[in-house]
């Protein structure tokens, strides 16, 4: 691949925003075919039921640390410089945020990764908690929110660097996370054999694991090849949101970033998935989930992810794939939160014999 002629004849923005446009498309498309979500991964889980939504997520989780940690290894990816593990990092936010933001999934039935995905599927409850989530994540970043946001975030923080490396602190290398990887894909496939599923499940929960480890590749790529400093990323919602929310209302001429590449990209994945498996289908609120529980769980999820440092897939995946610390910190904090709020909010209408455990209602998110 020819990224320095790409990079000469288009320039940086260009070329990183194609890359997250492509990349988004894939994540889109594939995410939605397998039903890919972190909440109702968390949901089963704290049921104990081991089944096919936690066996997606752990595949495609698995998928991204085997991918990343075996380009590390190969030589052919470095990502010492990112901002997961090079910069100041907050052990407390990542550990409150994703604990506020695992509560804020519950509550609007989706992450800020399937509130796109179920938006582009006709879902006018996830467009709204979307739109209130990317305000929330603005106004966390440097809005009315942000005092609270640093506050939170200046209890605990840490060093760049080794102290930010979870393979370090433990005296590992990619070797190490390489093995990790490869052991969470071994319970993966234990679910998913138990789970009987068919060719969507497997492929597009591996899929999806691969869309997150190609944003680690190729801003690198970029960043490698570019005489102009680039900063290496990978695939996150809580930044991109609140920066296509300034994109349309303060100032459209700005330079197209990876991030304002990748919004668009997922949304037409999605809707291309939707329309492949016929599940394109326009809904509104209604069945007890009421407007302002999504509107309260979107702004808990910006305020989280910004606190946390990035979403379930920014934090969770992109930034555990590269074992940051306070990424997995911020994942744990999205688990405990989320099993939480399922218990508080939504375990007690789990009463009729007919309901199945741990399961969302019948009706689509």
């Amino acid at each position: 691949m020819d990224w320095t002629g790409w990079i000469e004849a288009w320039g940086e923005p260009a070329v990183l925003a194609c890359c997250g446009l492509v990349l988004g498309l894939g994540f889109g498309f594939f995410g939605q075919r397998s039903k890919f979500c972190l909440r109702a991964a968390v949901i089963e889980f704290w049921h104990r039921r081991f089944g096919d939504k936690l066996a997606v997520w752990l595949l495609a989780f698995a998928t991204a640390v085997v991918a990343v940690q075996w380009a590390v290894l190969a030589g052919g990816l470095d990502v010492s410089t990112a901002r997961q593990l090079s910069a100041r990092g907050s052990l407390s936010g990542a550990l409150v945020g994703g604990l506020l933001f695992g509560i804020g999934m519950v509550m609007t039935r989706g992450c800020a990764s399937r509130l796109l995905v179920l938006s582009a599927n006709g879902n006018l409850r996830a467009l709204l908690s979307g739109l209130v989530f990317a305000v929330a994540a603005q106004a966390s970043l440097g809005g009315v929110l942000a005092p609270w946001r640093e506050a939170v975030a200046g209890w605990w923080v840490v060093d760049g660097g080794a102290s930010r490396s979870l393979l370090a602190l433990l005296g590992g290398g990619p070797a190490v996370g390489l093995a990790f990887g490869l052991v969470w894909m071994a319970a993966a496939l234990f679910f998913a054999v138990r789970s009987g599923w068919g060719f969507w499940k497997w492929f597009g929960g591996m899929a999806t694991g691969l869309t997150v480890a190609g944003g680690w590749y190729a801003t690198h790529q970029v960043m490698a090849h570019s005489f102009e400093v680039v900063q290496i990323q990978g695939l996150t919602f809580s930044g991109p949101s609140a920066e296509w929310l300034m994109h349309v209302l303060h100032d459209a001429s700005g330079p197209w970033t990876f991030g304002l590449g990748l919004m668009p990209g997922v949304f037409i994945g999605s809707l291309a998935g939707a329309l492949l498996g016929r599940e394109w289908k326009l809904e509104g609120f209604g069945g007890g989930y009421t407007m302002p529980r999504y509107i309260g769980g979107a702004v808990l999820m910006g305020f989280g992810s910004m606190l946390a440092g990035g979403c379930a897939v920014g934090a969770g995946m992109t930034g555990g794939a590269i074992f940051a610390v306070t990424a997995w910190l911020a994942l744990l904090g999205m688990w405990l939160g989320g099993g939480l709020a399922d218990r508080v909010l939504d375990r007690p209408v789990h009463h009729t014999p007919s309901a199945v455990p741990g399961v969302e209602p019948a009706r689509a998110p």
